[in-house]
């Protein structure tokens, strides 16, 4: 009987476990928001080192 309870208490904790929270899916919509701006500015610095390489000093 005790198994089966144990069984029944494992299958609840890993349910509850699985649910998601408002305050998880908001710091998952800012941890990419932030892989966002992160890419966005290494791409302007690959072109600024871009344009910086062409640019002729006469």
């Amino acid at each position: 009987m005790k198994k089966v309870l144990y069984v029944f208490a494992m299958a609840g904790f890993f349910g509850f476990a699985s649910c998601d929270s408002p305050a998880e899916e908001r710091a998952e919509d800012r941890v990419e928001e932030m892989e966002d701006q992160a890419e966005e500015t290494a791409d302007q610095l690959e072109d600024a080192a871009e344009d910086a390489d062409t640019t002729v000093i006469e």
